[in-house]
This record gives C-alpha cells, sequence and structure tokens, in this order.
C-alpha cells in the first residue's frame, strides 16, 4: 500500500471511531434555559455544567446525551458566540476532530432552529434524548483532526 493509500486508511479509520459530539461552551446567559420547568436564571440547574461551561456529550446516532440524570427535562437557547470548542470523538471524551469554525456548529447544536452560529437550542427529554435529533452528516471538510 503506498502512502497515499496508507494516509487514506488511517483517515478512514480515524473517522470511523468519531460516534459522539463533545462540546465545551461558555454560555453568555444562562437564563434563556428552563429545567424541569423552572427559569435557570444562573445556570445552577442544568445537568453537565463545569465552571463556565456546558459540556454534555452527545451520540451521534441517537442524540442522546451521555450522563443525562434521569427525570431533567430541560429547555435551552444557550447564546455562545465565539466561546464554545467542539470535538468528534468517543464516549470517553477521546478528541479525535476538533471543529474548524469559531462559530457555533448549527447543524449539530441548533435542533429544528437556525442558530446562526451564535447558539446552542435544543430541547432535552427526561431520558437525555434531545428531541426531533436527526443522526447529521458530518462534512469532513469542516473538522480538523487533533494532533
Amino acid at each position: 500500500m503506498g502512502t497515499k493509500e496508507q494516509i487514506e486508511a488511517l483517515t478512514n479509520e480515524a473517522r470511523a471511531k468519531c460516534t459522539h459530539l463533545i462540546v465545551s461552551a461558555a454560555a453568555r446567559y444562562w437564563e434563556d434555559a428552563t429545567v424541569n420547568g423552572e427559569a435557570d436564571t444562573e445556570g445552577k440547574l442544568i445537568p453537565l455544567r463545569v465552571g463556565d461551561a456546558w459540556e454534555p456529550t452527545i451520540e451521534l446516532a441517537t442524540g442522546k446525551i451521555l450522563g443525562w440524570p434521569d427525570g431533567v427535562v430541560a429547555s435551552l437557547c444557550y447564546k455562545v458566540c465565539d466561546e464554545g470548542l467542539y470535538w468528534l470523538g468517543d464516549a470517553s471524551r477521546t478528541q479525535i476532530y476538533k471543529w474548524g469554525d469559531h462559530y457555533v456548529p448549527d447543524d449539530l447544536l441548533a435542533i429544528g432552529e437556525k442558530g446562526f452560529g451564535d447558539y446552542i437550542i435544543m430541547q432535552i427529554e427526561k431520558t437525555g434524548q434531545i428531541s426531533n435529533w436527526k443522526q447529521p452528516k458530518i462534512d469532513w471538510e469542516e473538522w480538523e483532526l487533533c494532533s
């Protein structure tokens, strides 16, 4: 196998491992969310908050958020702007590809809405399932292989 074929094989192998979207997004305004019907004005109710960032890991095939507590329902519209990092990786949060833009990847995180590259918009069911999730088609030109 030649060099070009080896690179292609390694690239395909890396892409096949990308089963999850890993998010670390600092919400500019936490109050644009409700958790179990209660306004989350300070971002203290939303599961998976780590410091100033919301850090879910989403299974690409199903739209299920890993580690989401059973029975918690949320509706969120977080303005993130340029304060987010996004990776494709595996369930253990191993980062394989990094989003190559500084905007929010709308196709992955503005579910059923237009996020204009600034917003994470979604409804999360009590099982951690993102409502109306459709498995995304990844445009690999928009992602950079992590070194």
